[in-house]
């Protein structure tokens, strides 16, 4: 599960990414302040390009900007969590159900590259690569199910979760691999709709119910040490 990334190779970009892997691998916690000109130090760019990183993160749901006192990562409240697992499910079950429907053969080739992908990320032991390709199978569904819309709101749904497995996952649980993501694709190319529902609701129960939202223990504050 992943937000999206600016498409060019920018310094803003570099920002972006370390920043992102950061929150994605629990080093960056709810709240922790975001300064810019500690930021500007440790990427060595100006506080404008920083500026361009927050701004993009905040798009992403991922930071907040507060006016007068600076950018901070989001907070996600349980609330919250449960209402984007709670949509999440309602979207998604849909979406995989039409699909069982309309899935051409190169759908399902495109489903089945991004299955391999996502193994080949895990046994390589890419963290952001795994999560982004976690991410990116959810949005493939959607798009493949031909609704842009949806898509569009799944998209953002998307980086909420991102930012909620990254910030109340525990450390001790492995991440989420291809296996559950392989069954889903197994279901729409036999055209088991019934089944397809089923697998994508156990899915994302499987991936909300390894949340801990009670561990809020901030470890350090120090950017240097959390963006290393």
């Amino acid at each position: 599960m992943t937000a999206s990334e600016p498409t060019t190779d920018t310094p803003q970009m570099e920002v972006y990414n370390r920043i992102w892997l950061s929150i994605a691998e629990r080093k960056l916690k709810p709240g922790t302040r975001l300064k810019e000109e500690q930021l500007a130090e440790i990427f060595s760019v100006s506080r404008a390009r920083i500026r361009q990183a927050l701004s993009t993160l905040e798009h992403d749901g991922l930071v907040t900007l507060v006016p007068h006192r600076g950018a901070f990562v989001s907070q996600p409240s349980t609330d919250e969590a449960r209402d984007i697992f709670f949509a999440r499910r309602t979207i998604e079950t849909s979406l995989v159900s039409r699909l069982c429907e309309t899935a051409t053969p190169a759908a399902i080739a495109r489903l089945d590259d991004h299955v391999n992908e996502e193994r080949i990320a895990r046994d390589a032991g890419d963290i952001k690569a795994t999560i982004r390709l976690s991410g990116g199978f959810h949005l493939l569904i959607g798009e493949l199910a031909g609704s842009p819309y949806l898509w569009d709101v799944l998209r953002d749904l998307v980086s909420r979760t991102s930012l909620i497995m990254a910030m109340y996952q525990t450390r001790s649980q492995a991440d989420c691999g291809p296996d559950e993501h392989a069954e889903v694709v197994t279901a729409i190319r036999n055209g088991d709709a019934d089944r397809a529902r089923h697998l994508m609701d156990h899915h994302l129960d499987h991936l909300e119910g390894k949340l801990n939202l009670e561990d809020s223990n901030q470890e350090t504050n120090d950017l240097r040490d959390l963006l290393s």
